[in-house]
């Protein structure tokens, strides 16, 4: 019995010791942990963009958020030494007084492009100042992936130079809207059905990362309001199968536009 409790103790031991060990977010180091992490060659981190914003009467407002968090996370486990930053949650919504846009419904959070440039640049130049060498913009919203790219660009002309760059990657929001839309039209999906914000293609992706996010009793109700209820799809035959179709197109096609950029800069 006393071997028996002795190796019970040891698994238990074993299994919270791997638990401490941070995996890829750099929110669960400690900072004696991220600078031995840098120094032993993990110096490359993405700054994952989404943006809190009604997502009609079936879907959570941070839909952008988790789903930027969870694939930057798969994206840093494929590429390796690669840590991910917290997801920057306010984002340009479009303008308070009158209210336009997403704004025009609760719950969506919105600040100045100004604000929303500079809190990415000083993000990626505290990367730099501890040691990170690539810093990856990547974002949910095509409204501003312009913005992502500007700061990029500003940051290499600052950075010309030092070992330092900054990568905009199109490549993850070009997949989740272009390519997975194409890979739902090839399945039969009408346009229609796709949509452009909460339909198929937006439920089924949050189906797969998080289903609790979801509501799905709510789907009737979202495809009858259309507009009105902030949807533009229809999103009653989406599913969890459907959206690891898209989870695995942006992983790998992002993944690949990490790496031909580093190889680039090199």
């Amino acid at each position: 019995m006393p071997r028996a409790l002795a190796l019970i103790a040891l698994l238990c031991f074993s299994a919270v010791a791997r638990a401490a060990i941070p995996g890829v977010f750099l929110e669960d180091f400690t900072w004696t942990e991220l600078r031995d992490a840098i120094q032993a060659g993990t110096t490359t981190i993405i700054v994952p963009v989404g943006g809190t914003e009604q997502n009609g009467p079936h879907m959570a407002l941070g839909k952008h958020n988790l789903r930027a968090h969870v694939l930057a996370g798969k994206i840093a486990l494929a590429l390796g030494h690669t840590l991910v930053a917290p997801v920057l949650a306010y984002v340009p919504e479009g303008s308070i007084a009158p209210p336009t846009a997403h704004m025009r419904f609760a719950g969506t959070i919105t600040i100045p492009d100004e604000a929303f440039r500079a809190t990415l640049d000083s993000a990626a130049r505290s990367f730099k100042q501890h040691g990170f060498k690539d810093v990856v913009f990547i974002g949910e919203h095509g409204s501003y992936q312009g913005q992502l790219k500007a700061v990029a660009d500003k940051l290499n002309r600052d950075w010309a130079g030092t070992p330092a760059r900054a990568h905009f990657i199109a490549e993850y929001y070009r997949s989740a809207q272009a390519g997975f839309a194409a890979a739902l039209r090839a399945k039969g999906f009408t346009e229609a059905q796709i949509g452009t914000h909460a339909g198929t293609a937006d439920t089924a992706l949050l189906l797969a990362l998080d289903a609790s996010m979801v509501r799905t009793d709510q789907l009737p109700r979202a495809a009858h309001e259309g507009l009105t209820g902030g949807v533009a799809g229809d999103p009653r035959e989406a599913t969890v199968a459907l959206g690891q179709i898209g989870v695995d197109l942006i992983v790998a096609q992002s993944v690949a536009a990490v790496r031909s950029a580093l190889v680039e800069r090199r």
